[in-house]
């Protein structure tokens, strides 16, 4: 009678990767770990030869050899603004260049409670470290435990803990607008802010109030939106009662747009008549008529150095204290002299 062996077939192994892709099993090694400088050719035998084999590396023997999960962490508030679907997007090239994957949970509240919570899934999942994206006043040092011992990078929020901060200028960029509207010859700027919650709502509406002051202007009080176009729109049907508005700020493009078209169907006249500006820069702002001016924010910039800061801590470095990006003023169609 035949026997059968009662073993489990085996898996491919490192070894037989090296074999495969004609390399050494240390070369093989450093690729799987990302560690150790592999040229781009040889690292793609590799990978080539992992595919051909089905290989799949074990990620908890590789944390416990190399006491690294190679996994970060991303607690995010949303994913429907432009700027964190671009700033997320940037942290995962950048965490894939670099041989991590990402762990994402995102939150619909941000508070103690759902915070802590998120910072407890985390855990589960066996991170190295923390990327926090939730720019919202509820986020601060009295109001969020932020776990003792964990590498975390906080992006677009104030700075009231002890971890590295990555953020674009918000005010610089606010500065660059409110100038360049003054400067074509408006009397004033009125502005359409962001929801009160947001910090970057804050930095800009300040550094508005505070560029018309420093110039003598008499900033009046600002429409509030949600960064919806809507309340764009629902801002611009109010400013567009007033004959005295030349010059609008929003502080996003979205708003812009919507104030826009507020102005559009009274027949007021774009620039002719008022100048509209944005904030973002996202890829519609030039095709709408007339093309938006704006203010570009680097979001890429801010992913990549977010992912750059939480690896130095990682590997032991320095940390750095605070990274803070300039921002571009882009000036299109939307804005010129008043009565042009």
């Amino acid at each position: 009678m035949a026997s059968h062996s009662s073993h489990p077939r085996r898996g491919p192994s490192l070894e037989d990767v090296a074999r495969e892709a004609g390399v050494s099993g240390q070369t093989v090694s450093r690729v799987v770990n990302g560690r150790g400088y592999v040229g781009a050719a040889t690292r793609e035998k590799v990978t080539a030869a992992m595919a051909s084999l089905g290989y799949r590396p074990n990620s908890a023997a590789r944390a416990l050899r190399s006491g690294r999960f190679r996994t970060l962490g991303v607690i995010v508030f949303t994913l429907a603004t432009y700027g964190n679907h671009r700033t997320l997007d940037a942290i995962a090239v950048r965490a894939a260049q670099a041989g991590y994957s990402l762990t994402l949970i995102p939150v619909d509240r941000t508070n103690q409670s759902t915070v802590r919570g998120a910072f407890s899934r985390l855990a589960e999942h066996a991170v190295d470290g923390i990327i926090i994206l939730i720019e919202a006043h509820e986020l601060d040092g009295s109001e969020i435990d932020i776990p003792a011992g964990m590498p975390i990078v906080v992006i677009d929020s104030n700075k009231r803990y002890e971890h590295p901060f990555v953020d674009i200028d918000q005010a610089q960029g606010a500065r660059q607008i409110t100038e360049h509207l003054l400067g074509l010859g408006h009397e004033t700027v009125h502005h359409i802010a962001g929801p009160p919650e947001s910090y970057a709502a804050e930095r800009r509406r300040e550094a508005w109030r505070s560029t018309l002051s420093a110039q003598g202007r008499a900033p009046a009080d600002p429409q509030v939106g949600d960064w919806s176009a809507r309340s764009g729109y629902e801002a611009g049907c109010v400013l567009r009662r007033d004959p005295a508005v030349t010059a609008v700020f929003a502080a996003n493009d979205e708003m812009a747009i919507g104030a826009m078209r507020a102005f559009h169907e009274a027949g007021i006249a774009l620039p002719g008549r008022v100048s509209v500006a944005g904030f973002d820069d996202v890829p519609d702002a030039a095709y709408v008529w007339p093309p938006l001016t704006t203010v570009r924010q680097p979001f890429e910039q801010v992913g990549q150095r977010a992912v750059d800061a939480l690896l130095t801590e990682l590997d032991g470095g320095d940390p750095v204290d605070q990274v803070l990006i300039g921002t571009e003023l882009v000036i299109r169609g939307s804005t010129g002299a008043p009565g042009a």
